[in-house]
């Protein structure tokens, strides 16, 4: 298929993001997977009526979730010219998203769907997409209609809400949803190499890296074939989050990173339960320093 390189009136380097992933993607993680080759970042989940300090130093795509549109066009005002593009979840499988009716629990409220994407059509110039993942045919195609006229691409994560993020992803429901739009299908699930990349590329649009990314920014040198002189690791992510994220950095982010950054380390089990024993920083980098010497 031909390559597209375009989103919109949003110019992109490559056809291979950085999936949205609630607390992994902190600016400084997300400059770093943009260093490695990324060429679009996102958020994590974010509500337009937050009242967190928000940092988008990477011009990252900004993921919204969120059951009204409340806040949206205030929120638009304050951050568009610090934003790529915006999504809205219709996703996310979590207990969380559950109780609080977003992501996936809301996909039969159209009504509201359509609300929010038109408010945010209206407030910016900027892309528009949508994430959903596998569902009912008749959600779907009452989704695919809301979204050709609001939507400028569909984030496709083809597991169901009970899989969450296990099990394999259904291939054939991507397929049927790339069949059913003349949308750019965004394809995310299970794409751990140069291999699976390539095959997905073939089908798809566009590719979103999530979990694989997780502790291991430079993946995306690897599926874009760039040869570094090292892998990008736990202390590049430190010296990039005190330097951007300073006042927003605690002590429980850089331990989940320190957490993450091990996880594939030779002896990773012994290496992780002593992180999370930590109680600060020194003692975070003083079991770390043996590791990556």
């Amino acid at each position: 298929m031909k390559e597209q390189l375009k989103i919109r009136n949003l110019n992109l380097k490559n056809r291979i993001f950085l999936a949205p992933m609630h607390q992994v993607n902190d600016a400084a993680f997300r400059l770093l997977c943009k260093k490695a080759g990324a060429t679009l970042t996102y958020t994590g989940l974010t509500n337009p009526q937050t009242h967190e300090k928000l940092l988008f130093n990477d011009k990252p795509a900004i993921q919204f979730a969120c059951n009204s549109p409340k806040s949206i066009k205030e929120f638009i005002k304050k951050y568009d010219k610090k934003i790529e593009l915006y999504d809205f979840n219709l996703g996310c499988p979590s207990p969380h998203a559950k109780q609080s009716h977003l992501g996936y629990f809301m996909i039969s409220n159209y009504e509201i769907i359509e609300e929010i994407l038109k408010t945010i059509r209206q407030n910016t110039k900027k892309p528009l997409t949508i994430k959903i993942r596998k569902m009912p045919d008749e959600q779907l195609k009452k989704i695919l209609s809301i979204a050709e006229e609001y939507c400028d691409a569909i984030s496709v994560h083809p597991r169901t809400q009970q899989q969450g993020y296990s099990g394999m992803p259904d291939l054939e429901f991507a397929r049927r949803v790339k069949q059913q739009t003349r949308l750019p299908i965004i394809y995310s699930g299970n794409i751990n190499n140069c291999e699976q990349a390539e095959k997905m590329l073939q089908e798809f649009d566009f590719i979103m890296v999530g979990r694989s990314a997780i502790g291991n920014p430079s993946i995306f040198s690897d599926l874009l074939g760039k040869k570094i002189k090292k892998k990008l690791n736990f202390y590049d992510w430190l010296k990039l989050a005190k330097k951007i994220q300073k006042d927003n950095l605690n002590f429980s982010q850089i331990k989940f990173q320190a957490l993450n950054f091990t996880r594939d380390f030779e002896g990773a089990p012994e290496i992780r339960h002593k992180l999370s024993l930590t109680k600060n920083e020194e003692e975070i980098l003083d079991i770390l320093k043996i590791n990556f010497n």
